[in-house]
């Protein structure tokens, strides 16, 4: 299956694709670009929010809200006032040239996000749990570019991906204290396939993971470890995938320029751009944070 254009953008490295259902529209992020972005579907309008600074992911709190990892720390961003308000500052930033990365809510509304070194460095970052009282607790650590993260739809599973290892990883998850254990390799993705990166989770329980360098989107059966399915998109640098739309089965998939040569450009130039497929099957509602 090849998904379409949904909205011709230029982004570095659009990711944190998320969609909401309170306001049936698109959030996602331009990494590089400093800017956290709403896309309209109904209107092809898209609002742009400057950050200044680099921005993983983001979640929403409440219809006026949202909550995001910043390169050095978590904030909230006023959507009607577009003011940029830390709610908890780290130093993750002054060791390895760590940043902030990717990550989601689990179902009872803590915020899991994870790390990088903007060095290149690899085992050096971690995946975080920050709790209604902004409370950082890291779960996971030896992590190089901590990625997709998703859960299973009795949340008694939480799915997990760090990049570089091409590996999606899954975790027995314990909804009332947040914590994981019993590691088990789903699917070892190979180099020639592309890196696993975004993940999200269909309403059967299927993984979707974007596969960066990859050109597209594949579906797993997170049982067997079977590759199910592709979206094939017409951009090598594929970012993070989420369910959208009125009834939750179109997936919506962000792409990102950076690393792409001035041929590549020309060869793909709807790189950094929104798509969208339309898939047999429906998603899950995102998860918002919950804050005391």
């Amino acid at each position: 299956m090849d998904a379409v254009l949904a909205f011709k953008a230029n982004a570095k490295l659009g990711e944190g694709a998320i969609w909401n259902v309170d306001n049936q529209k698109l959030y996602w992020v331009d990494i590089e670009g400093k800017c956290f972005n709403i896309f309209d579907p109904a209107t092809s309008d898209n609002i742009v929010y400057k950050t200044g600074k680099r921005i993983g992911t983001v979640v929403p709190i409440n219809a006026n809200t949202v909550l995001t990892a910043l390169e050095d720390g978590i904030a909230t961003i006023d959507l009607e006032k577009g003011s940029v308000d830390y709610v908890l500052n780290t130093d993750i930033h002054k060791v390895n040239n760590r940043r902030f990365n990717d990550g989601k809510c689990d179902p009872r509304g803590r915020f899991w996000v994870g790390t990088l070194s903007m060095d290149g460095i690899a085992n050096v970052s971690s995946l975080y749990c920050i709790d209604k009282d902004f409370n950082l607790s890291e779960r996971i650590s030896g992590v190089s570019i901590s990625n997709g993260i998703a859960w299973s739809i009795d949340g008694s599973l939480m799915y997990y991906i760090d990049t570089p290892t091409g590996e999606v990883v899954q975790f027995d998850y314990n909804l009332e204290s947040g914590t994981i254990a019993n590691k088990k390799l789903i699917i070892r993705i190979t180099e020639e396939d592309g890196y696993p990166d975004g993940m999200t989770i269909d309403g059967q329980g299927m993984l979707w993971v974007a596969l960066w360098d990859g050109f597209g989107v594949v579906q797993i059966d997170p049982s067997t470890g079977d590759i199910l399915q592709k979206i094939n998109i017409p951009a090598p640098k594929v970012t993070s995938c989420t369910f959208g739309g009125p009834n939750l089965d179109q997936l919506y998939i962000t792409t990102a320029r950076v690393e792409m040569t001035e041929d590549d450009l020309l060869k793909y130039p709807l790189s950094g751009s929104i798509f969208t497929a339309d898939i047999k099957v429906t998603g899950l509602p995102a998860n918002h944070f919950i804050r005391s």
